[in-house]
C-alpha cells in the first residue's frame, strides 16, 4: 500500500532504486546458477505502464517447502526451476478473515482465491463474496470482460474447485459446485434468484476457454431457469462453446468460439506415483514419472497452457479488438497430494506446473507487454527434514536424481486425516509491466490491483 506522505512517482523512484541495488546482489548470488542475465531482466521488469496480457499462475499449496522438494529431487539442490528464473521475487500474506472482519490466519483456497480476484478478504469456503454481508464482488475476469480482454482458465482440478471457481462465480460456500451440490447456497439457486451453481455461472459468464477436470459437475441436470432439464454442457453447447474431452480435440480445437475443455471426471489425475509418507518413514524410494492410472488422451498441463494462450490470441483476432487477455492457470494438485502426504504425486505436479510456466514465460519473452506472475494461494505442510530425524508423523524416503537421499515430513495432522494447509506468507514472482509491486511482502489482496492496473481496469 503507498503510504500518504509518498507520490507515486516518488514511490517508483524508490523502489526502481532498490530493485537495481537488489539485482546487482542478485547476480552476484545466483551466477552460480546460470543466472548472468538477471540484471538485465530486473532492469526491464522495473517499470509501470500498461500489459496487453496477463498470465497469473497458480500453484495451489505451493510454498517455499513444496518448492524447494521439487528443486532438490528434479535439478539438484543448485539447480533452478523456471519459477525460480523470475527477475523480481517477493513474498505475500495469504490470511483469510472471519465474518466480523477479524483474522483467520490459516486460509483455504476458496478465501485466498477470492482475495487475488477481488481485492476483498473473505471468509474460508467463500467464492467471491463479502465475509460479512455475502454480497458479490466484481472479479478481475469480469473486469477484463467488459473491457474487452479474451478471459481464460486452465486447472488440473475440477473447473469448479475453488480457485478457477474465485474467478466467474459467487457463491456462499465452494462445496455449490453443479446444480446438485447447492445444499449450502440455497440463496445461490436459480429458484431463488440467484446466479446458479459454480458450473452454470462459469459457462454463462462466456469465458472464452476453460480448460480443466470436473465433467461430473457438467454432466449434472439444470433445475430451474432457462435451462432447465438440460445438462451444463448441453447449456454451454447451446451458449456457443466447443466442448472437447482429450488432447486429440485440443489439439484440433479452432479459436473464434468459447472453449470447454472437461478431461476428466473430476480432477485430473496426476503425473507422477510413488508410495505415500507412512508412520516411521518408507525404504528410500525413487518415483514413478508415468503414472499408469493416468488415462491415455490426457493433456498435459503445459500443453493446455499453450493451447490456451492461442485460442485467446485467436479469439481477439478475430473481433479485431485491440485488447489482450487474461488467463488464470492452476498446478492444482500440488496442494492435492500435500493433503495426501504423496511425495511423489506432490513433486510430479509441481514439476509440471513449472513447464506450464516455462510456457508463459517463452510467450512472454517474445511479448514483453505481458505481465506474467506465478505464486502459490497458501503453503502447506510438507517439510525436509534431517535423515536422523524420527518425525512424530507421516515420511517418506526419496533419492534424487542427484543420487541423494532427501527425507520429507508431514505433521499438520494425525496420521491417516488429511494433512492441512500452514498459515505461513508464500513466494510470489513476476515480470513484465507493474512486475515492481510484487517486490517487498505484500497482501495477497494486492495482486488484484497490479492485475487491475497493468490491464487498465476500474471497479
Amino acid at each position: 500500500m503507498v503510504r500518504p506522505h509518498l507520490s507515486p512517482t516518488r514511490r517508483r523512484l524508490t523502489v526502481a532504486a532498490a530493485v537495481v541495488a537488489a539485482s546487482a546482489v542478485a547476480v552476484t548470488v545466483t551466477a552460480s546458477a546460470g543466472a548472468s542475465d538477471t540484471r538485465d531482466q530486473a532492469r526491464r521488469a522495473i517499470q509501470g505502464g500498461k500489459a496487453k496480457n496477463v498470465i497469473l499462475l497458480i500453484g495451489d499449496g505451493m510454498g517455499d517447502s513444496e518448492i524447494t522438494l521439487a528443486r532438490d529431487y528434479t535439478v539438484g539442490a543448485n539447480g533452478r526451476l523456471d519459477m525460480d528464473k523470475f527477475p523480481l521475487t517477493g513474498a505475500y500474506t495469504t490470511y483469510s478473515v472471519h465474518k466480523d472482519g477479524t483474522p483467520d490466519y490459516v486460509t483455504d483456497s476458496a478465501a485466498s482465491g477470492s482475495g487475488w480476484a477481488t481485492g476483498v478478504k473473505t471468509v474460508n469456503g467463500r467464492i467471491s463474496k463479502t465475509p460479512g454481508s455475502d454480497k458479490a464482488v466484481p472479479t478481475i475476469l469480469e473486469l477484463a470482460q467488459k473491457k474487452g480482454y479474451a478471459t481464460g482458465s486452465v486447472t488440473t482440478a475440477e473447473l469448479t474447485d475453488a480457485t478457477p471457481a474465485v474467478l466467474a462465480s459467487h457463491a456462499t460456500d465452494r462445496s455449490c459446485q453443479g446444480p446438485a451440490d447447492m445444499a449450502k447456497c440455497p440463496t445461490d439457486t436459480i429458484a431463488a434468484g440467484g446466479p446458479g451453481s459454480i458450473a452454470e455461472q462459469s459457462v454463462n459468464h462466456k469465458v472464452d476457454v476453460l480448460l480443466g477436470g470436473g465433467r461430473q459437475r457438467f454432466d449434472q441436470k439444470v433445475t430451474d431457469g432457462k435451462y432447465k432439464g438440460l445438462t451444463v454442457t448441453q447449456q454451454a453447447k447451446r451458449l456457443g462453446y466447443q466442448v472437447i474431452t482429450d488432447d486429440r480435440q485440443l489439439r484440433a480445437v479452432k479459436g473464434g468460439k468459447p472453449v470447454l475443455g472437461l478431461f476428466a471426471p473430476g480432477n485430473v489425475p496426476v503425473e507422477w506415483t510413488g508410495k505415500a509418507a507412512a508412520k516411521g518413514g518408507t525404504e528410500p524410494q525413487r518415483c514413478t514419472t508415468a503414472n499408469p492410472g493416468r488415462p491415455a488422451g490426457t493433456p498435459a498441463l503445459q500443453d493446455q497452457a499453450s493451447k490456451a494462450i492461442k485460442l485467446l490470441e485467436a479469439k481477439q483476432k478475430a473481433t479485431k479488438s485491440k485488447r489482450g487477455f487474461f488467463l488464470q492457470i492452476e498446478g492444482a494438485s500440488i496442494d492435492k497430494q500435500d493433503h495426501a502426504a504423496d511425495p511423489c504425486g506432490q513433486i510430479g505436479e509441481t514439476a509440471a506446473f513449472d513447464r506450464a510456466v516455462k510456457v508463459a514465460r517463452a510467450y512472454a519473452a517474445k511479448h514483453p507487454d505481458t505481465l506474467v506472475v506465478t505464486t502459490a494461494d497458501h503453503a502447506h505442510t510438507s517439510q525436509i527434514v534431517p535423515l536422523d530425524a524420527q518425525p512424530p508423523g507421516l515420511s517418506s524416503t526419496l533419492v534424487t536424481d542427484e543420487g541423494q537421499q532427501l527425507k520429507v515430513n508431514y505433521s499438520t495432522n494425525t496420521p491417516g486425516a488429511s494433512q492441512e494447509h500452514t498459515g505461513t506468507q508464500v513466494r510470489i514472482a513476476a515480470q513484465g509491466p507493474q512486475a515492481y509491486r510484487v517486490l517487498g511482502v505484500t497482501n495477497q489482496t494486492d495482486l488484484f490491483g497490479t492485475v487491475r492496473d497493468a490491464l487498465g481496469l476500474r471497479r
